[in-house]
């Protein structure tokens, strides 16, 4: 061979050599991200293909598929009281993506998970198609709908999470105002980016899209003093309810000429514990966290879940306890304010350890997946995620919120026959207490055998009320009374 063929031979050569090196690239190594781009519609057109699989509650599917015509997406999803269960599914649409469980577990729903490989061959062997499998949740139908249905009665911002305090299953996750997922299912112009528009922020400012229970972090209000409490009880700063506090009328918080205020004509001067979350004692509750002092304050916030985003799967908000107060900041932090806060399911996780004798359980809303079949694909395990308090003070904690239901600031949470610990909170909202505060109540049921089968946390925020009439106990506590009940209900 002459020289320039063989210029020519080596240079075709390394051609071929390109391009076999960048197809085995392209098929290897940047497969996975090129199937998964968000920009590639052949991923979307193969999401919609076929029908997805259901998201369970109760054993009953609350989603569900439409065929469609027309278009290159032959199914649309569709859900039932989607608006109820929101907070839980989240949306998958055709235009506009998914969110939550739906992308969560898309694999799953979609049948294209590789725990799904097996399956899928023996159904392309027998020409069967392709199937998505299903989610099934730890969701309590009656819980929810009476978590849901409390808040659209109230008419204003809210949102409610139940536990179960053994496990940590997530019995409801309830937020309001929300969104029917259905109403964008699909890619119309016309109708599903209509609606669309109309659910965004800039266009609604009740922001409905906005999964509260999770996603929005509040000042807890006196809600938290139960956290103090227990910081009080583990280290041995106080080691009864009924033993007298060390704490003086009126309070003035160190390092300042400032008077911590407690709400109406009560009896906070050297209260016991009991009677301190009975009355809901701001003086009793600062002046036992400036006492404490910030690290030790902020431990106990953190064994009680605080700082960390909690992954049920669909993610948490962190919630919040600073660091590097002084003594006064600490104070303020630990009755719920300054610059505390809390999501509804944290709430529920604090009332849930307490509970379940001072064990905190990992909260979880998947409890399986399987396949089309109902074949057992994943199985999820109750986790302990810490022990905040010992069996012995978390009992006496359980003595103190039962006291706060039985006659202080809770007795609108009462149910007949049942035993039901709780704490109230009405947290300051806006510059100086501008704007109408939140209303707060965190509660528990205990069943004859001292277990407890249910953890609420409710918030309202109420913009439009009467200053006045806006409290824990009146506007939060019918509803952890509600769901509380419905849970109970389900058992018998």
């Amino acid at each position: 061979m002459n020289k320039p063929l063989r210029r020519i031979a080596i240079f075709c050569g390394l051609l071929v050599l390109t391009l076999l090196i960048r197809d085995n690239w392209i098929q290897y190594v940047q497969a996975d991200e090129l199937r998964t781009d968000k920009n590639n519609r052949r991923v979307i057109i193969e999401r919609y293909a076929s029908p997805r699989g259901d998201i369970i509650v109760d054993g009953k599917p609350i989603t569900g598929s439409k065929e469609t015509s027309g278009s290159d997406f032959k199914w649309k999803r569709t859900y039932k009281d989607g608006a109820m269960w929101a907070p839980v599914t989240g949306y998958a649409s055709q235009a506009f993506g998914a969110t939550q469980l739906e992308n969560l577990e898309d694999g799953i729903l979609t049948g294209n998970d590789d725990r799904l490989f097996f399956r899928n061959t023996l159904d392309m062997l027998t020409g069967k198609k392709q199937e998505g499998g299903n989610v099934v949740t730890t969701l309590n139908g009656a819980a929810q709908k009476a978590a849901y249905d409390g808040l659209k009665k109230q008419g204003a911002k809210g949102a409610v999470a139940a536990i179960e305090p053994s496990t940590g299953k997530i019995l409801a996750l309830a937020s309001y105002p929300s969104y029917d997922p259905s109403s964008f299912a699909g890619n119309s112009t016309t109708t599903d980016t209509k609606a669309w528009q109309k659910l965004l922020k800039k266009n609604n400012p009740d922001d409905p899209t906005l999964n509260r229970a999770l996603r929005e972090t509040y000042p807890p209000g006196s809600t938290f003093k139960v956290v103090t409490a227990a910081a009080a009880l583990e280290d041995g700063l106080y080691t009864d309810a009924d033993q007298n506090t060390r704490t003086p009328l009126p309070w003035t918080m160190p390092g300042t000429t400032t008077q911590l205020k407690n709400e109406g004509n009560i009896p906070c001067k050297n209260a016991t514990l009991r009677t301190a979350l009975q009355y809901s004692c701001n003086t009793v509750f600062g002046k036992i966290g400036s006492d404490l002092g910030n690290e030790k304050m902020l431990a106990m916030a953190k064994k009680f879940g605080f700082t960390e985003e909690q992954f049920t799967p669909v993610r948490a908000n962190a919630s919040v306890f600073g660091e590097d107060m002084n003594p006064s900041e600490t104070a303020l932090s630990s009755i719920g304010q300054f610059n505390t806060a809390a999501t509804p399911l944290q709430m529920a996780m604090v009332s849930s350890a307490i509970a379940n004798d001072g064990k905190l359980m990992k909260p979880y809303m998947v409890d399986e997946l399987q396949a089309r079949s109902v074949d057992t694909i994943e199985k999820t395990e109750p986790e302990e995620l810490s022990q905040p308090l010992s069996s012995d003070n978390a009992q006496i904690l359980q003595s103190m919120m039962e006291t706060v239901v039985e006659k202080g600031t809770g007795t609108n949470a009462k149910i007949q026959g049942v035993t039901v610990g709780g704490k109230t909170g009405t947290a300051q909202h806006g510059e100086n207490n501008s704007e109408n505060p939140y209303a707060w109540f965190i509660s528990y049921a205990k069943g004859e055998d001292g277990s407890s089968p249910v953890a609420v946390a409710v918030v309202i925020e109420d913009d439009k009320a009467v200053r006045d009439d806006i409290s824990g106990g009146g506007l939060a506590a019918p509803i952890a009374r509600n769901v509380m009940e419905a849970v109970i209900n389900s058992k018998k």
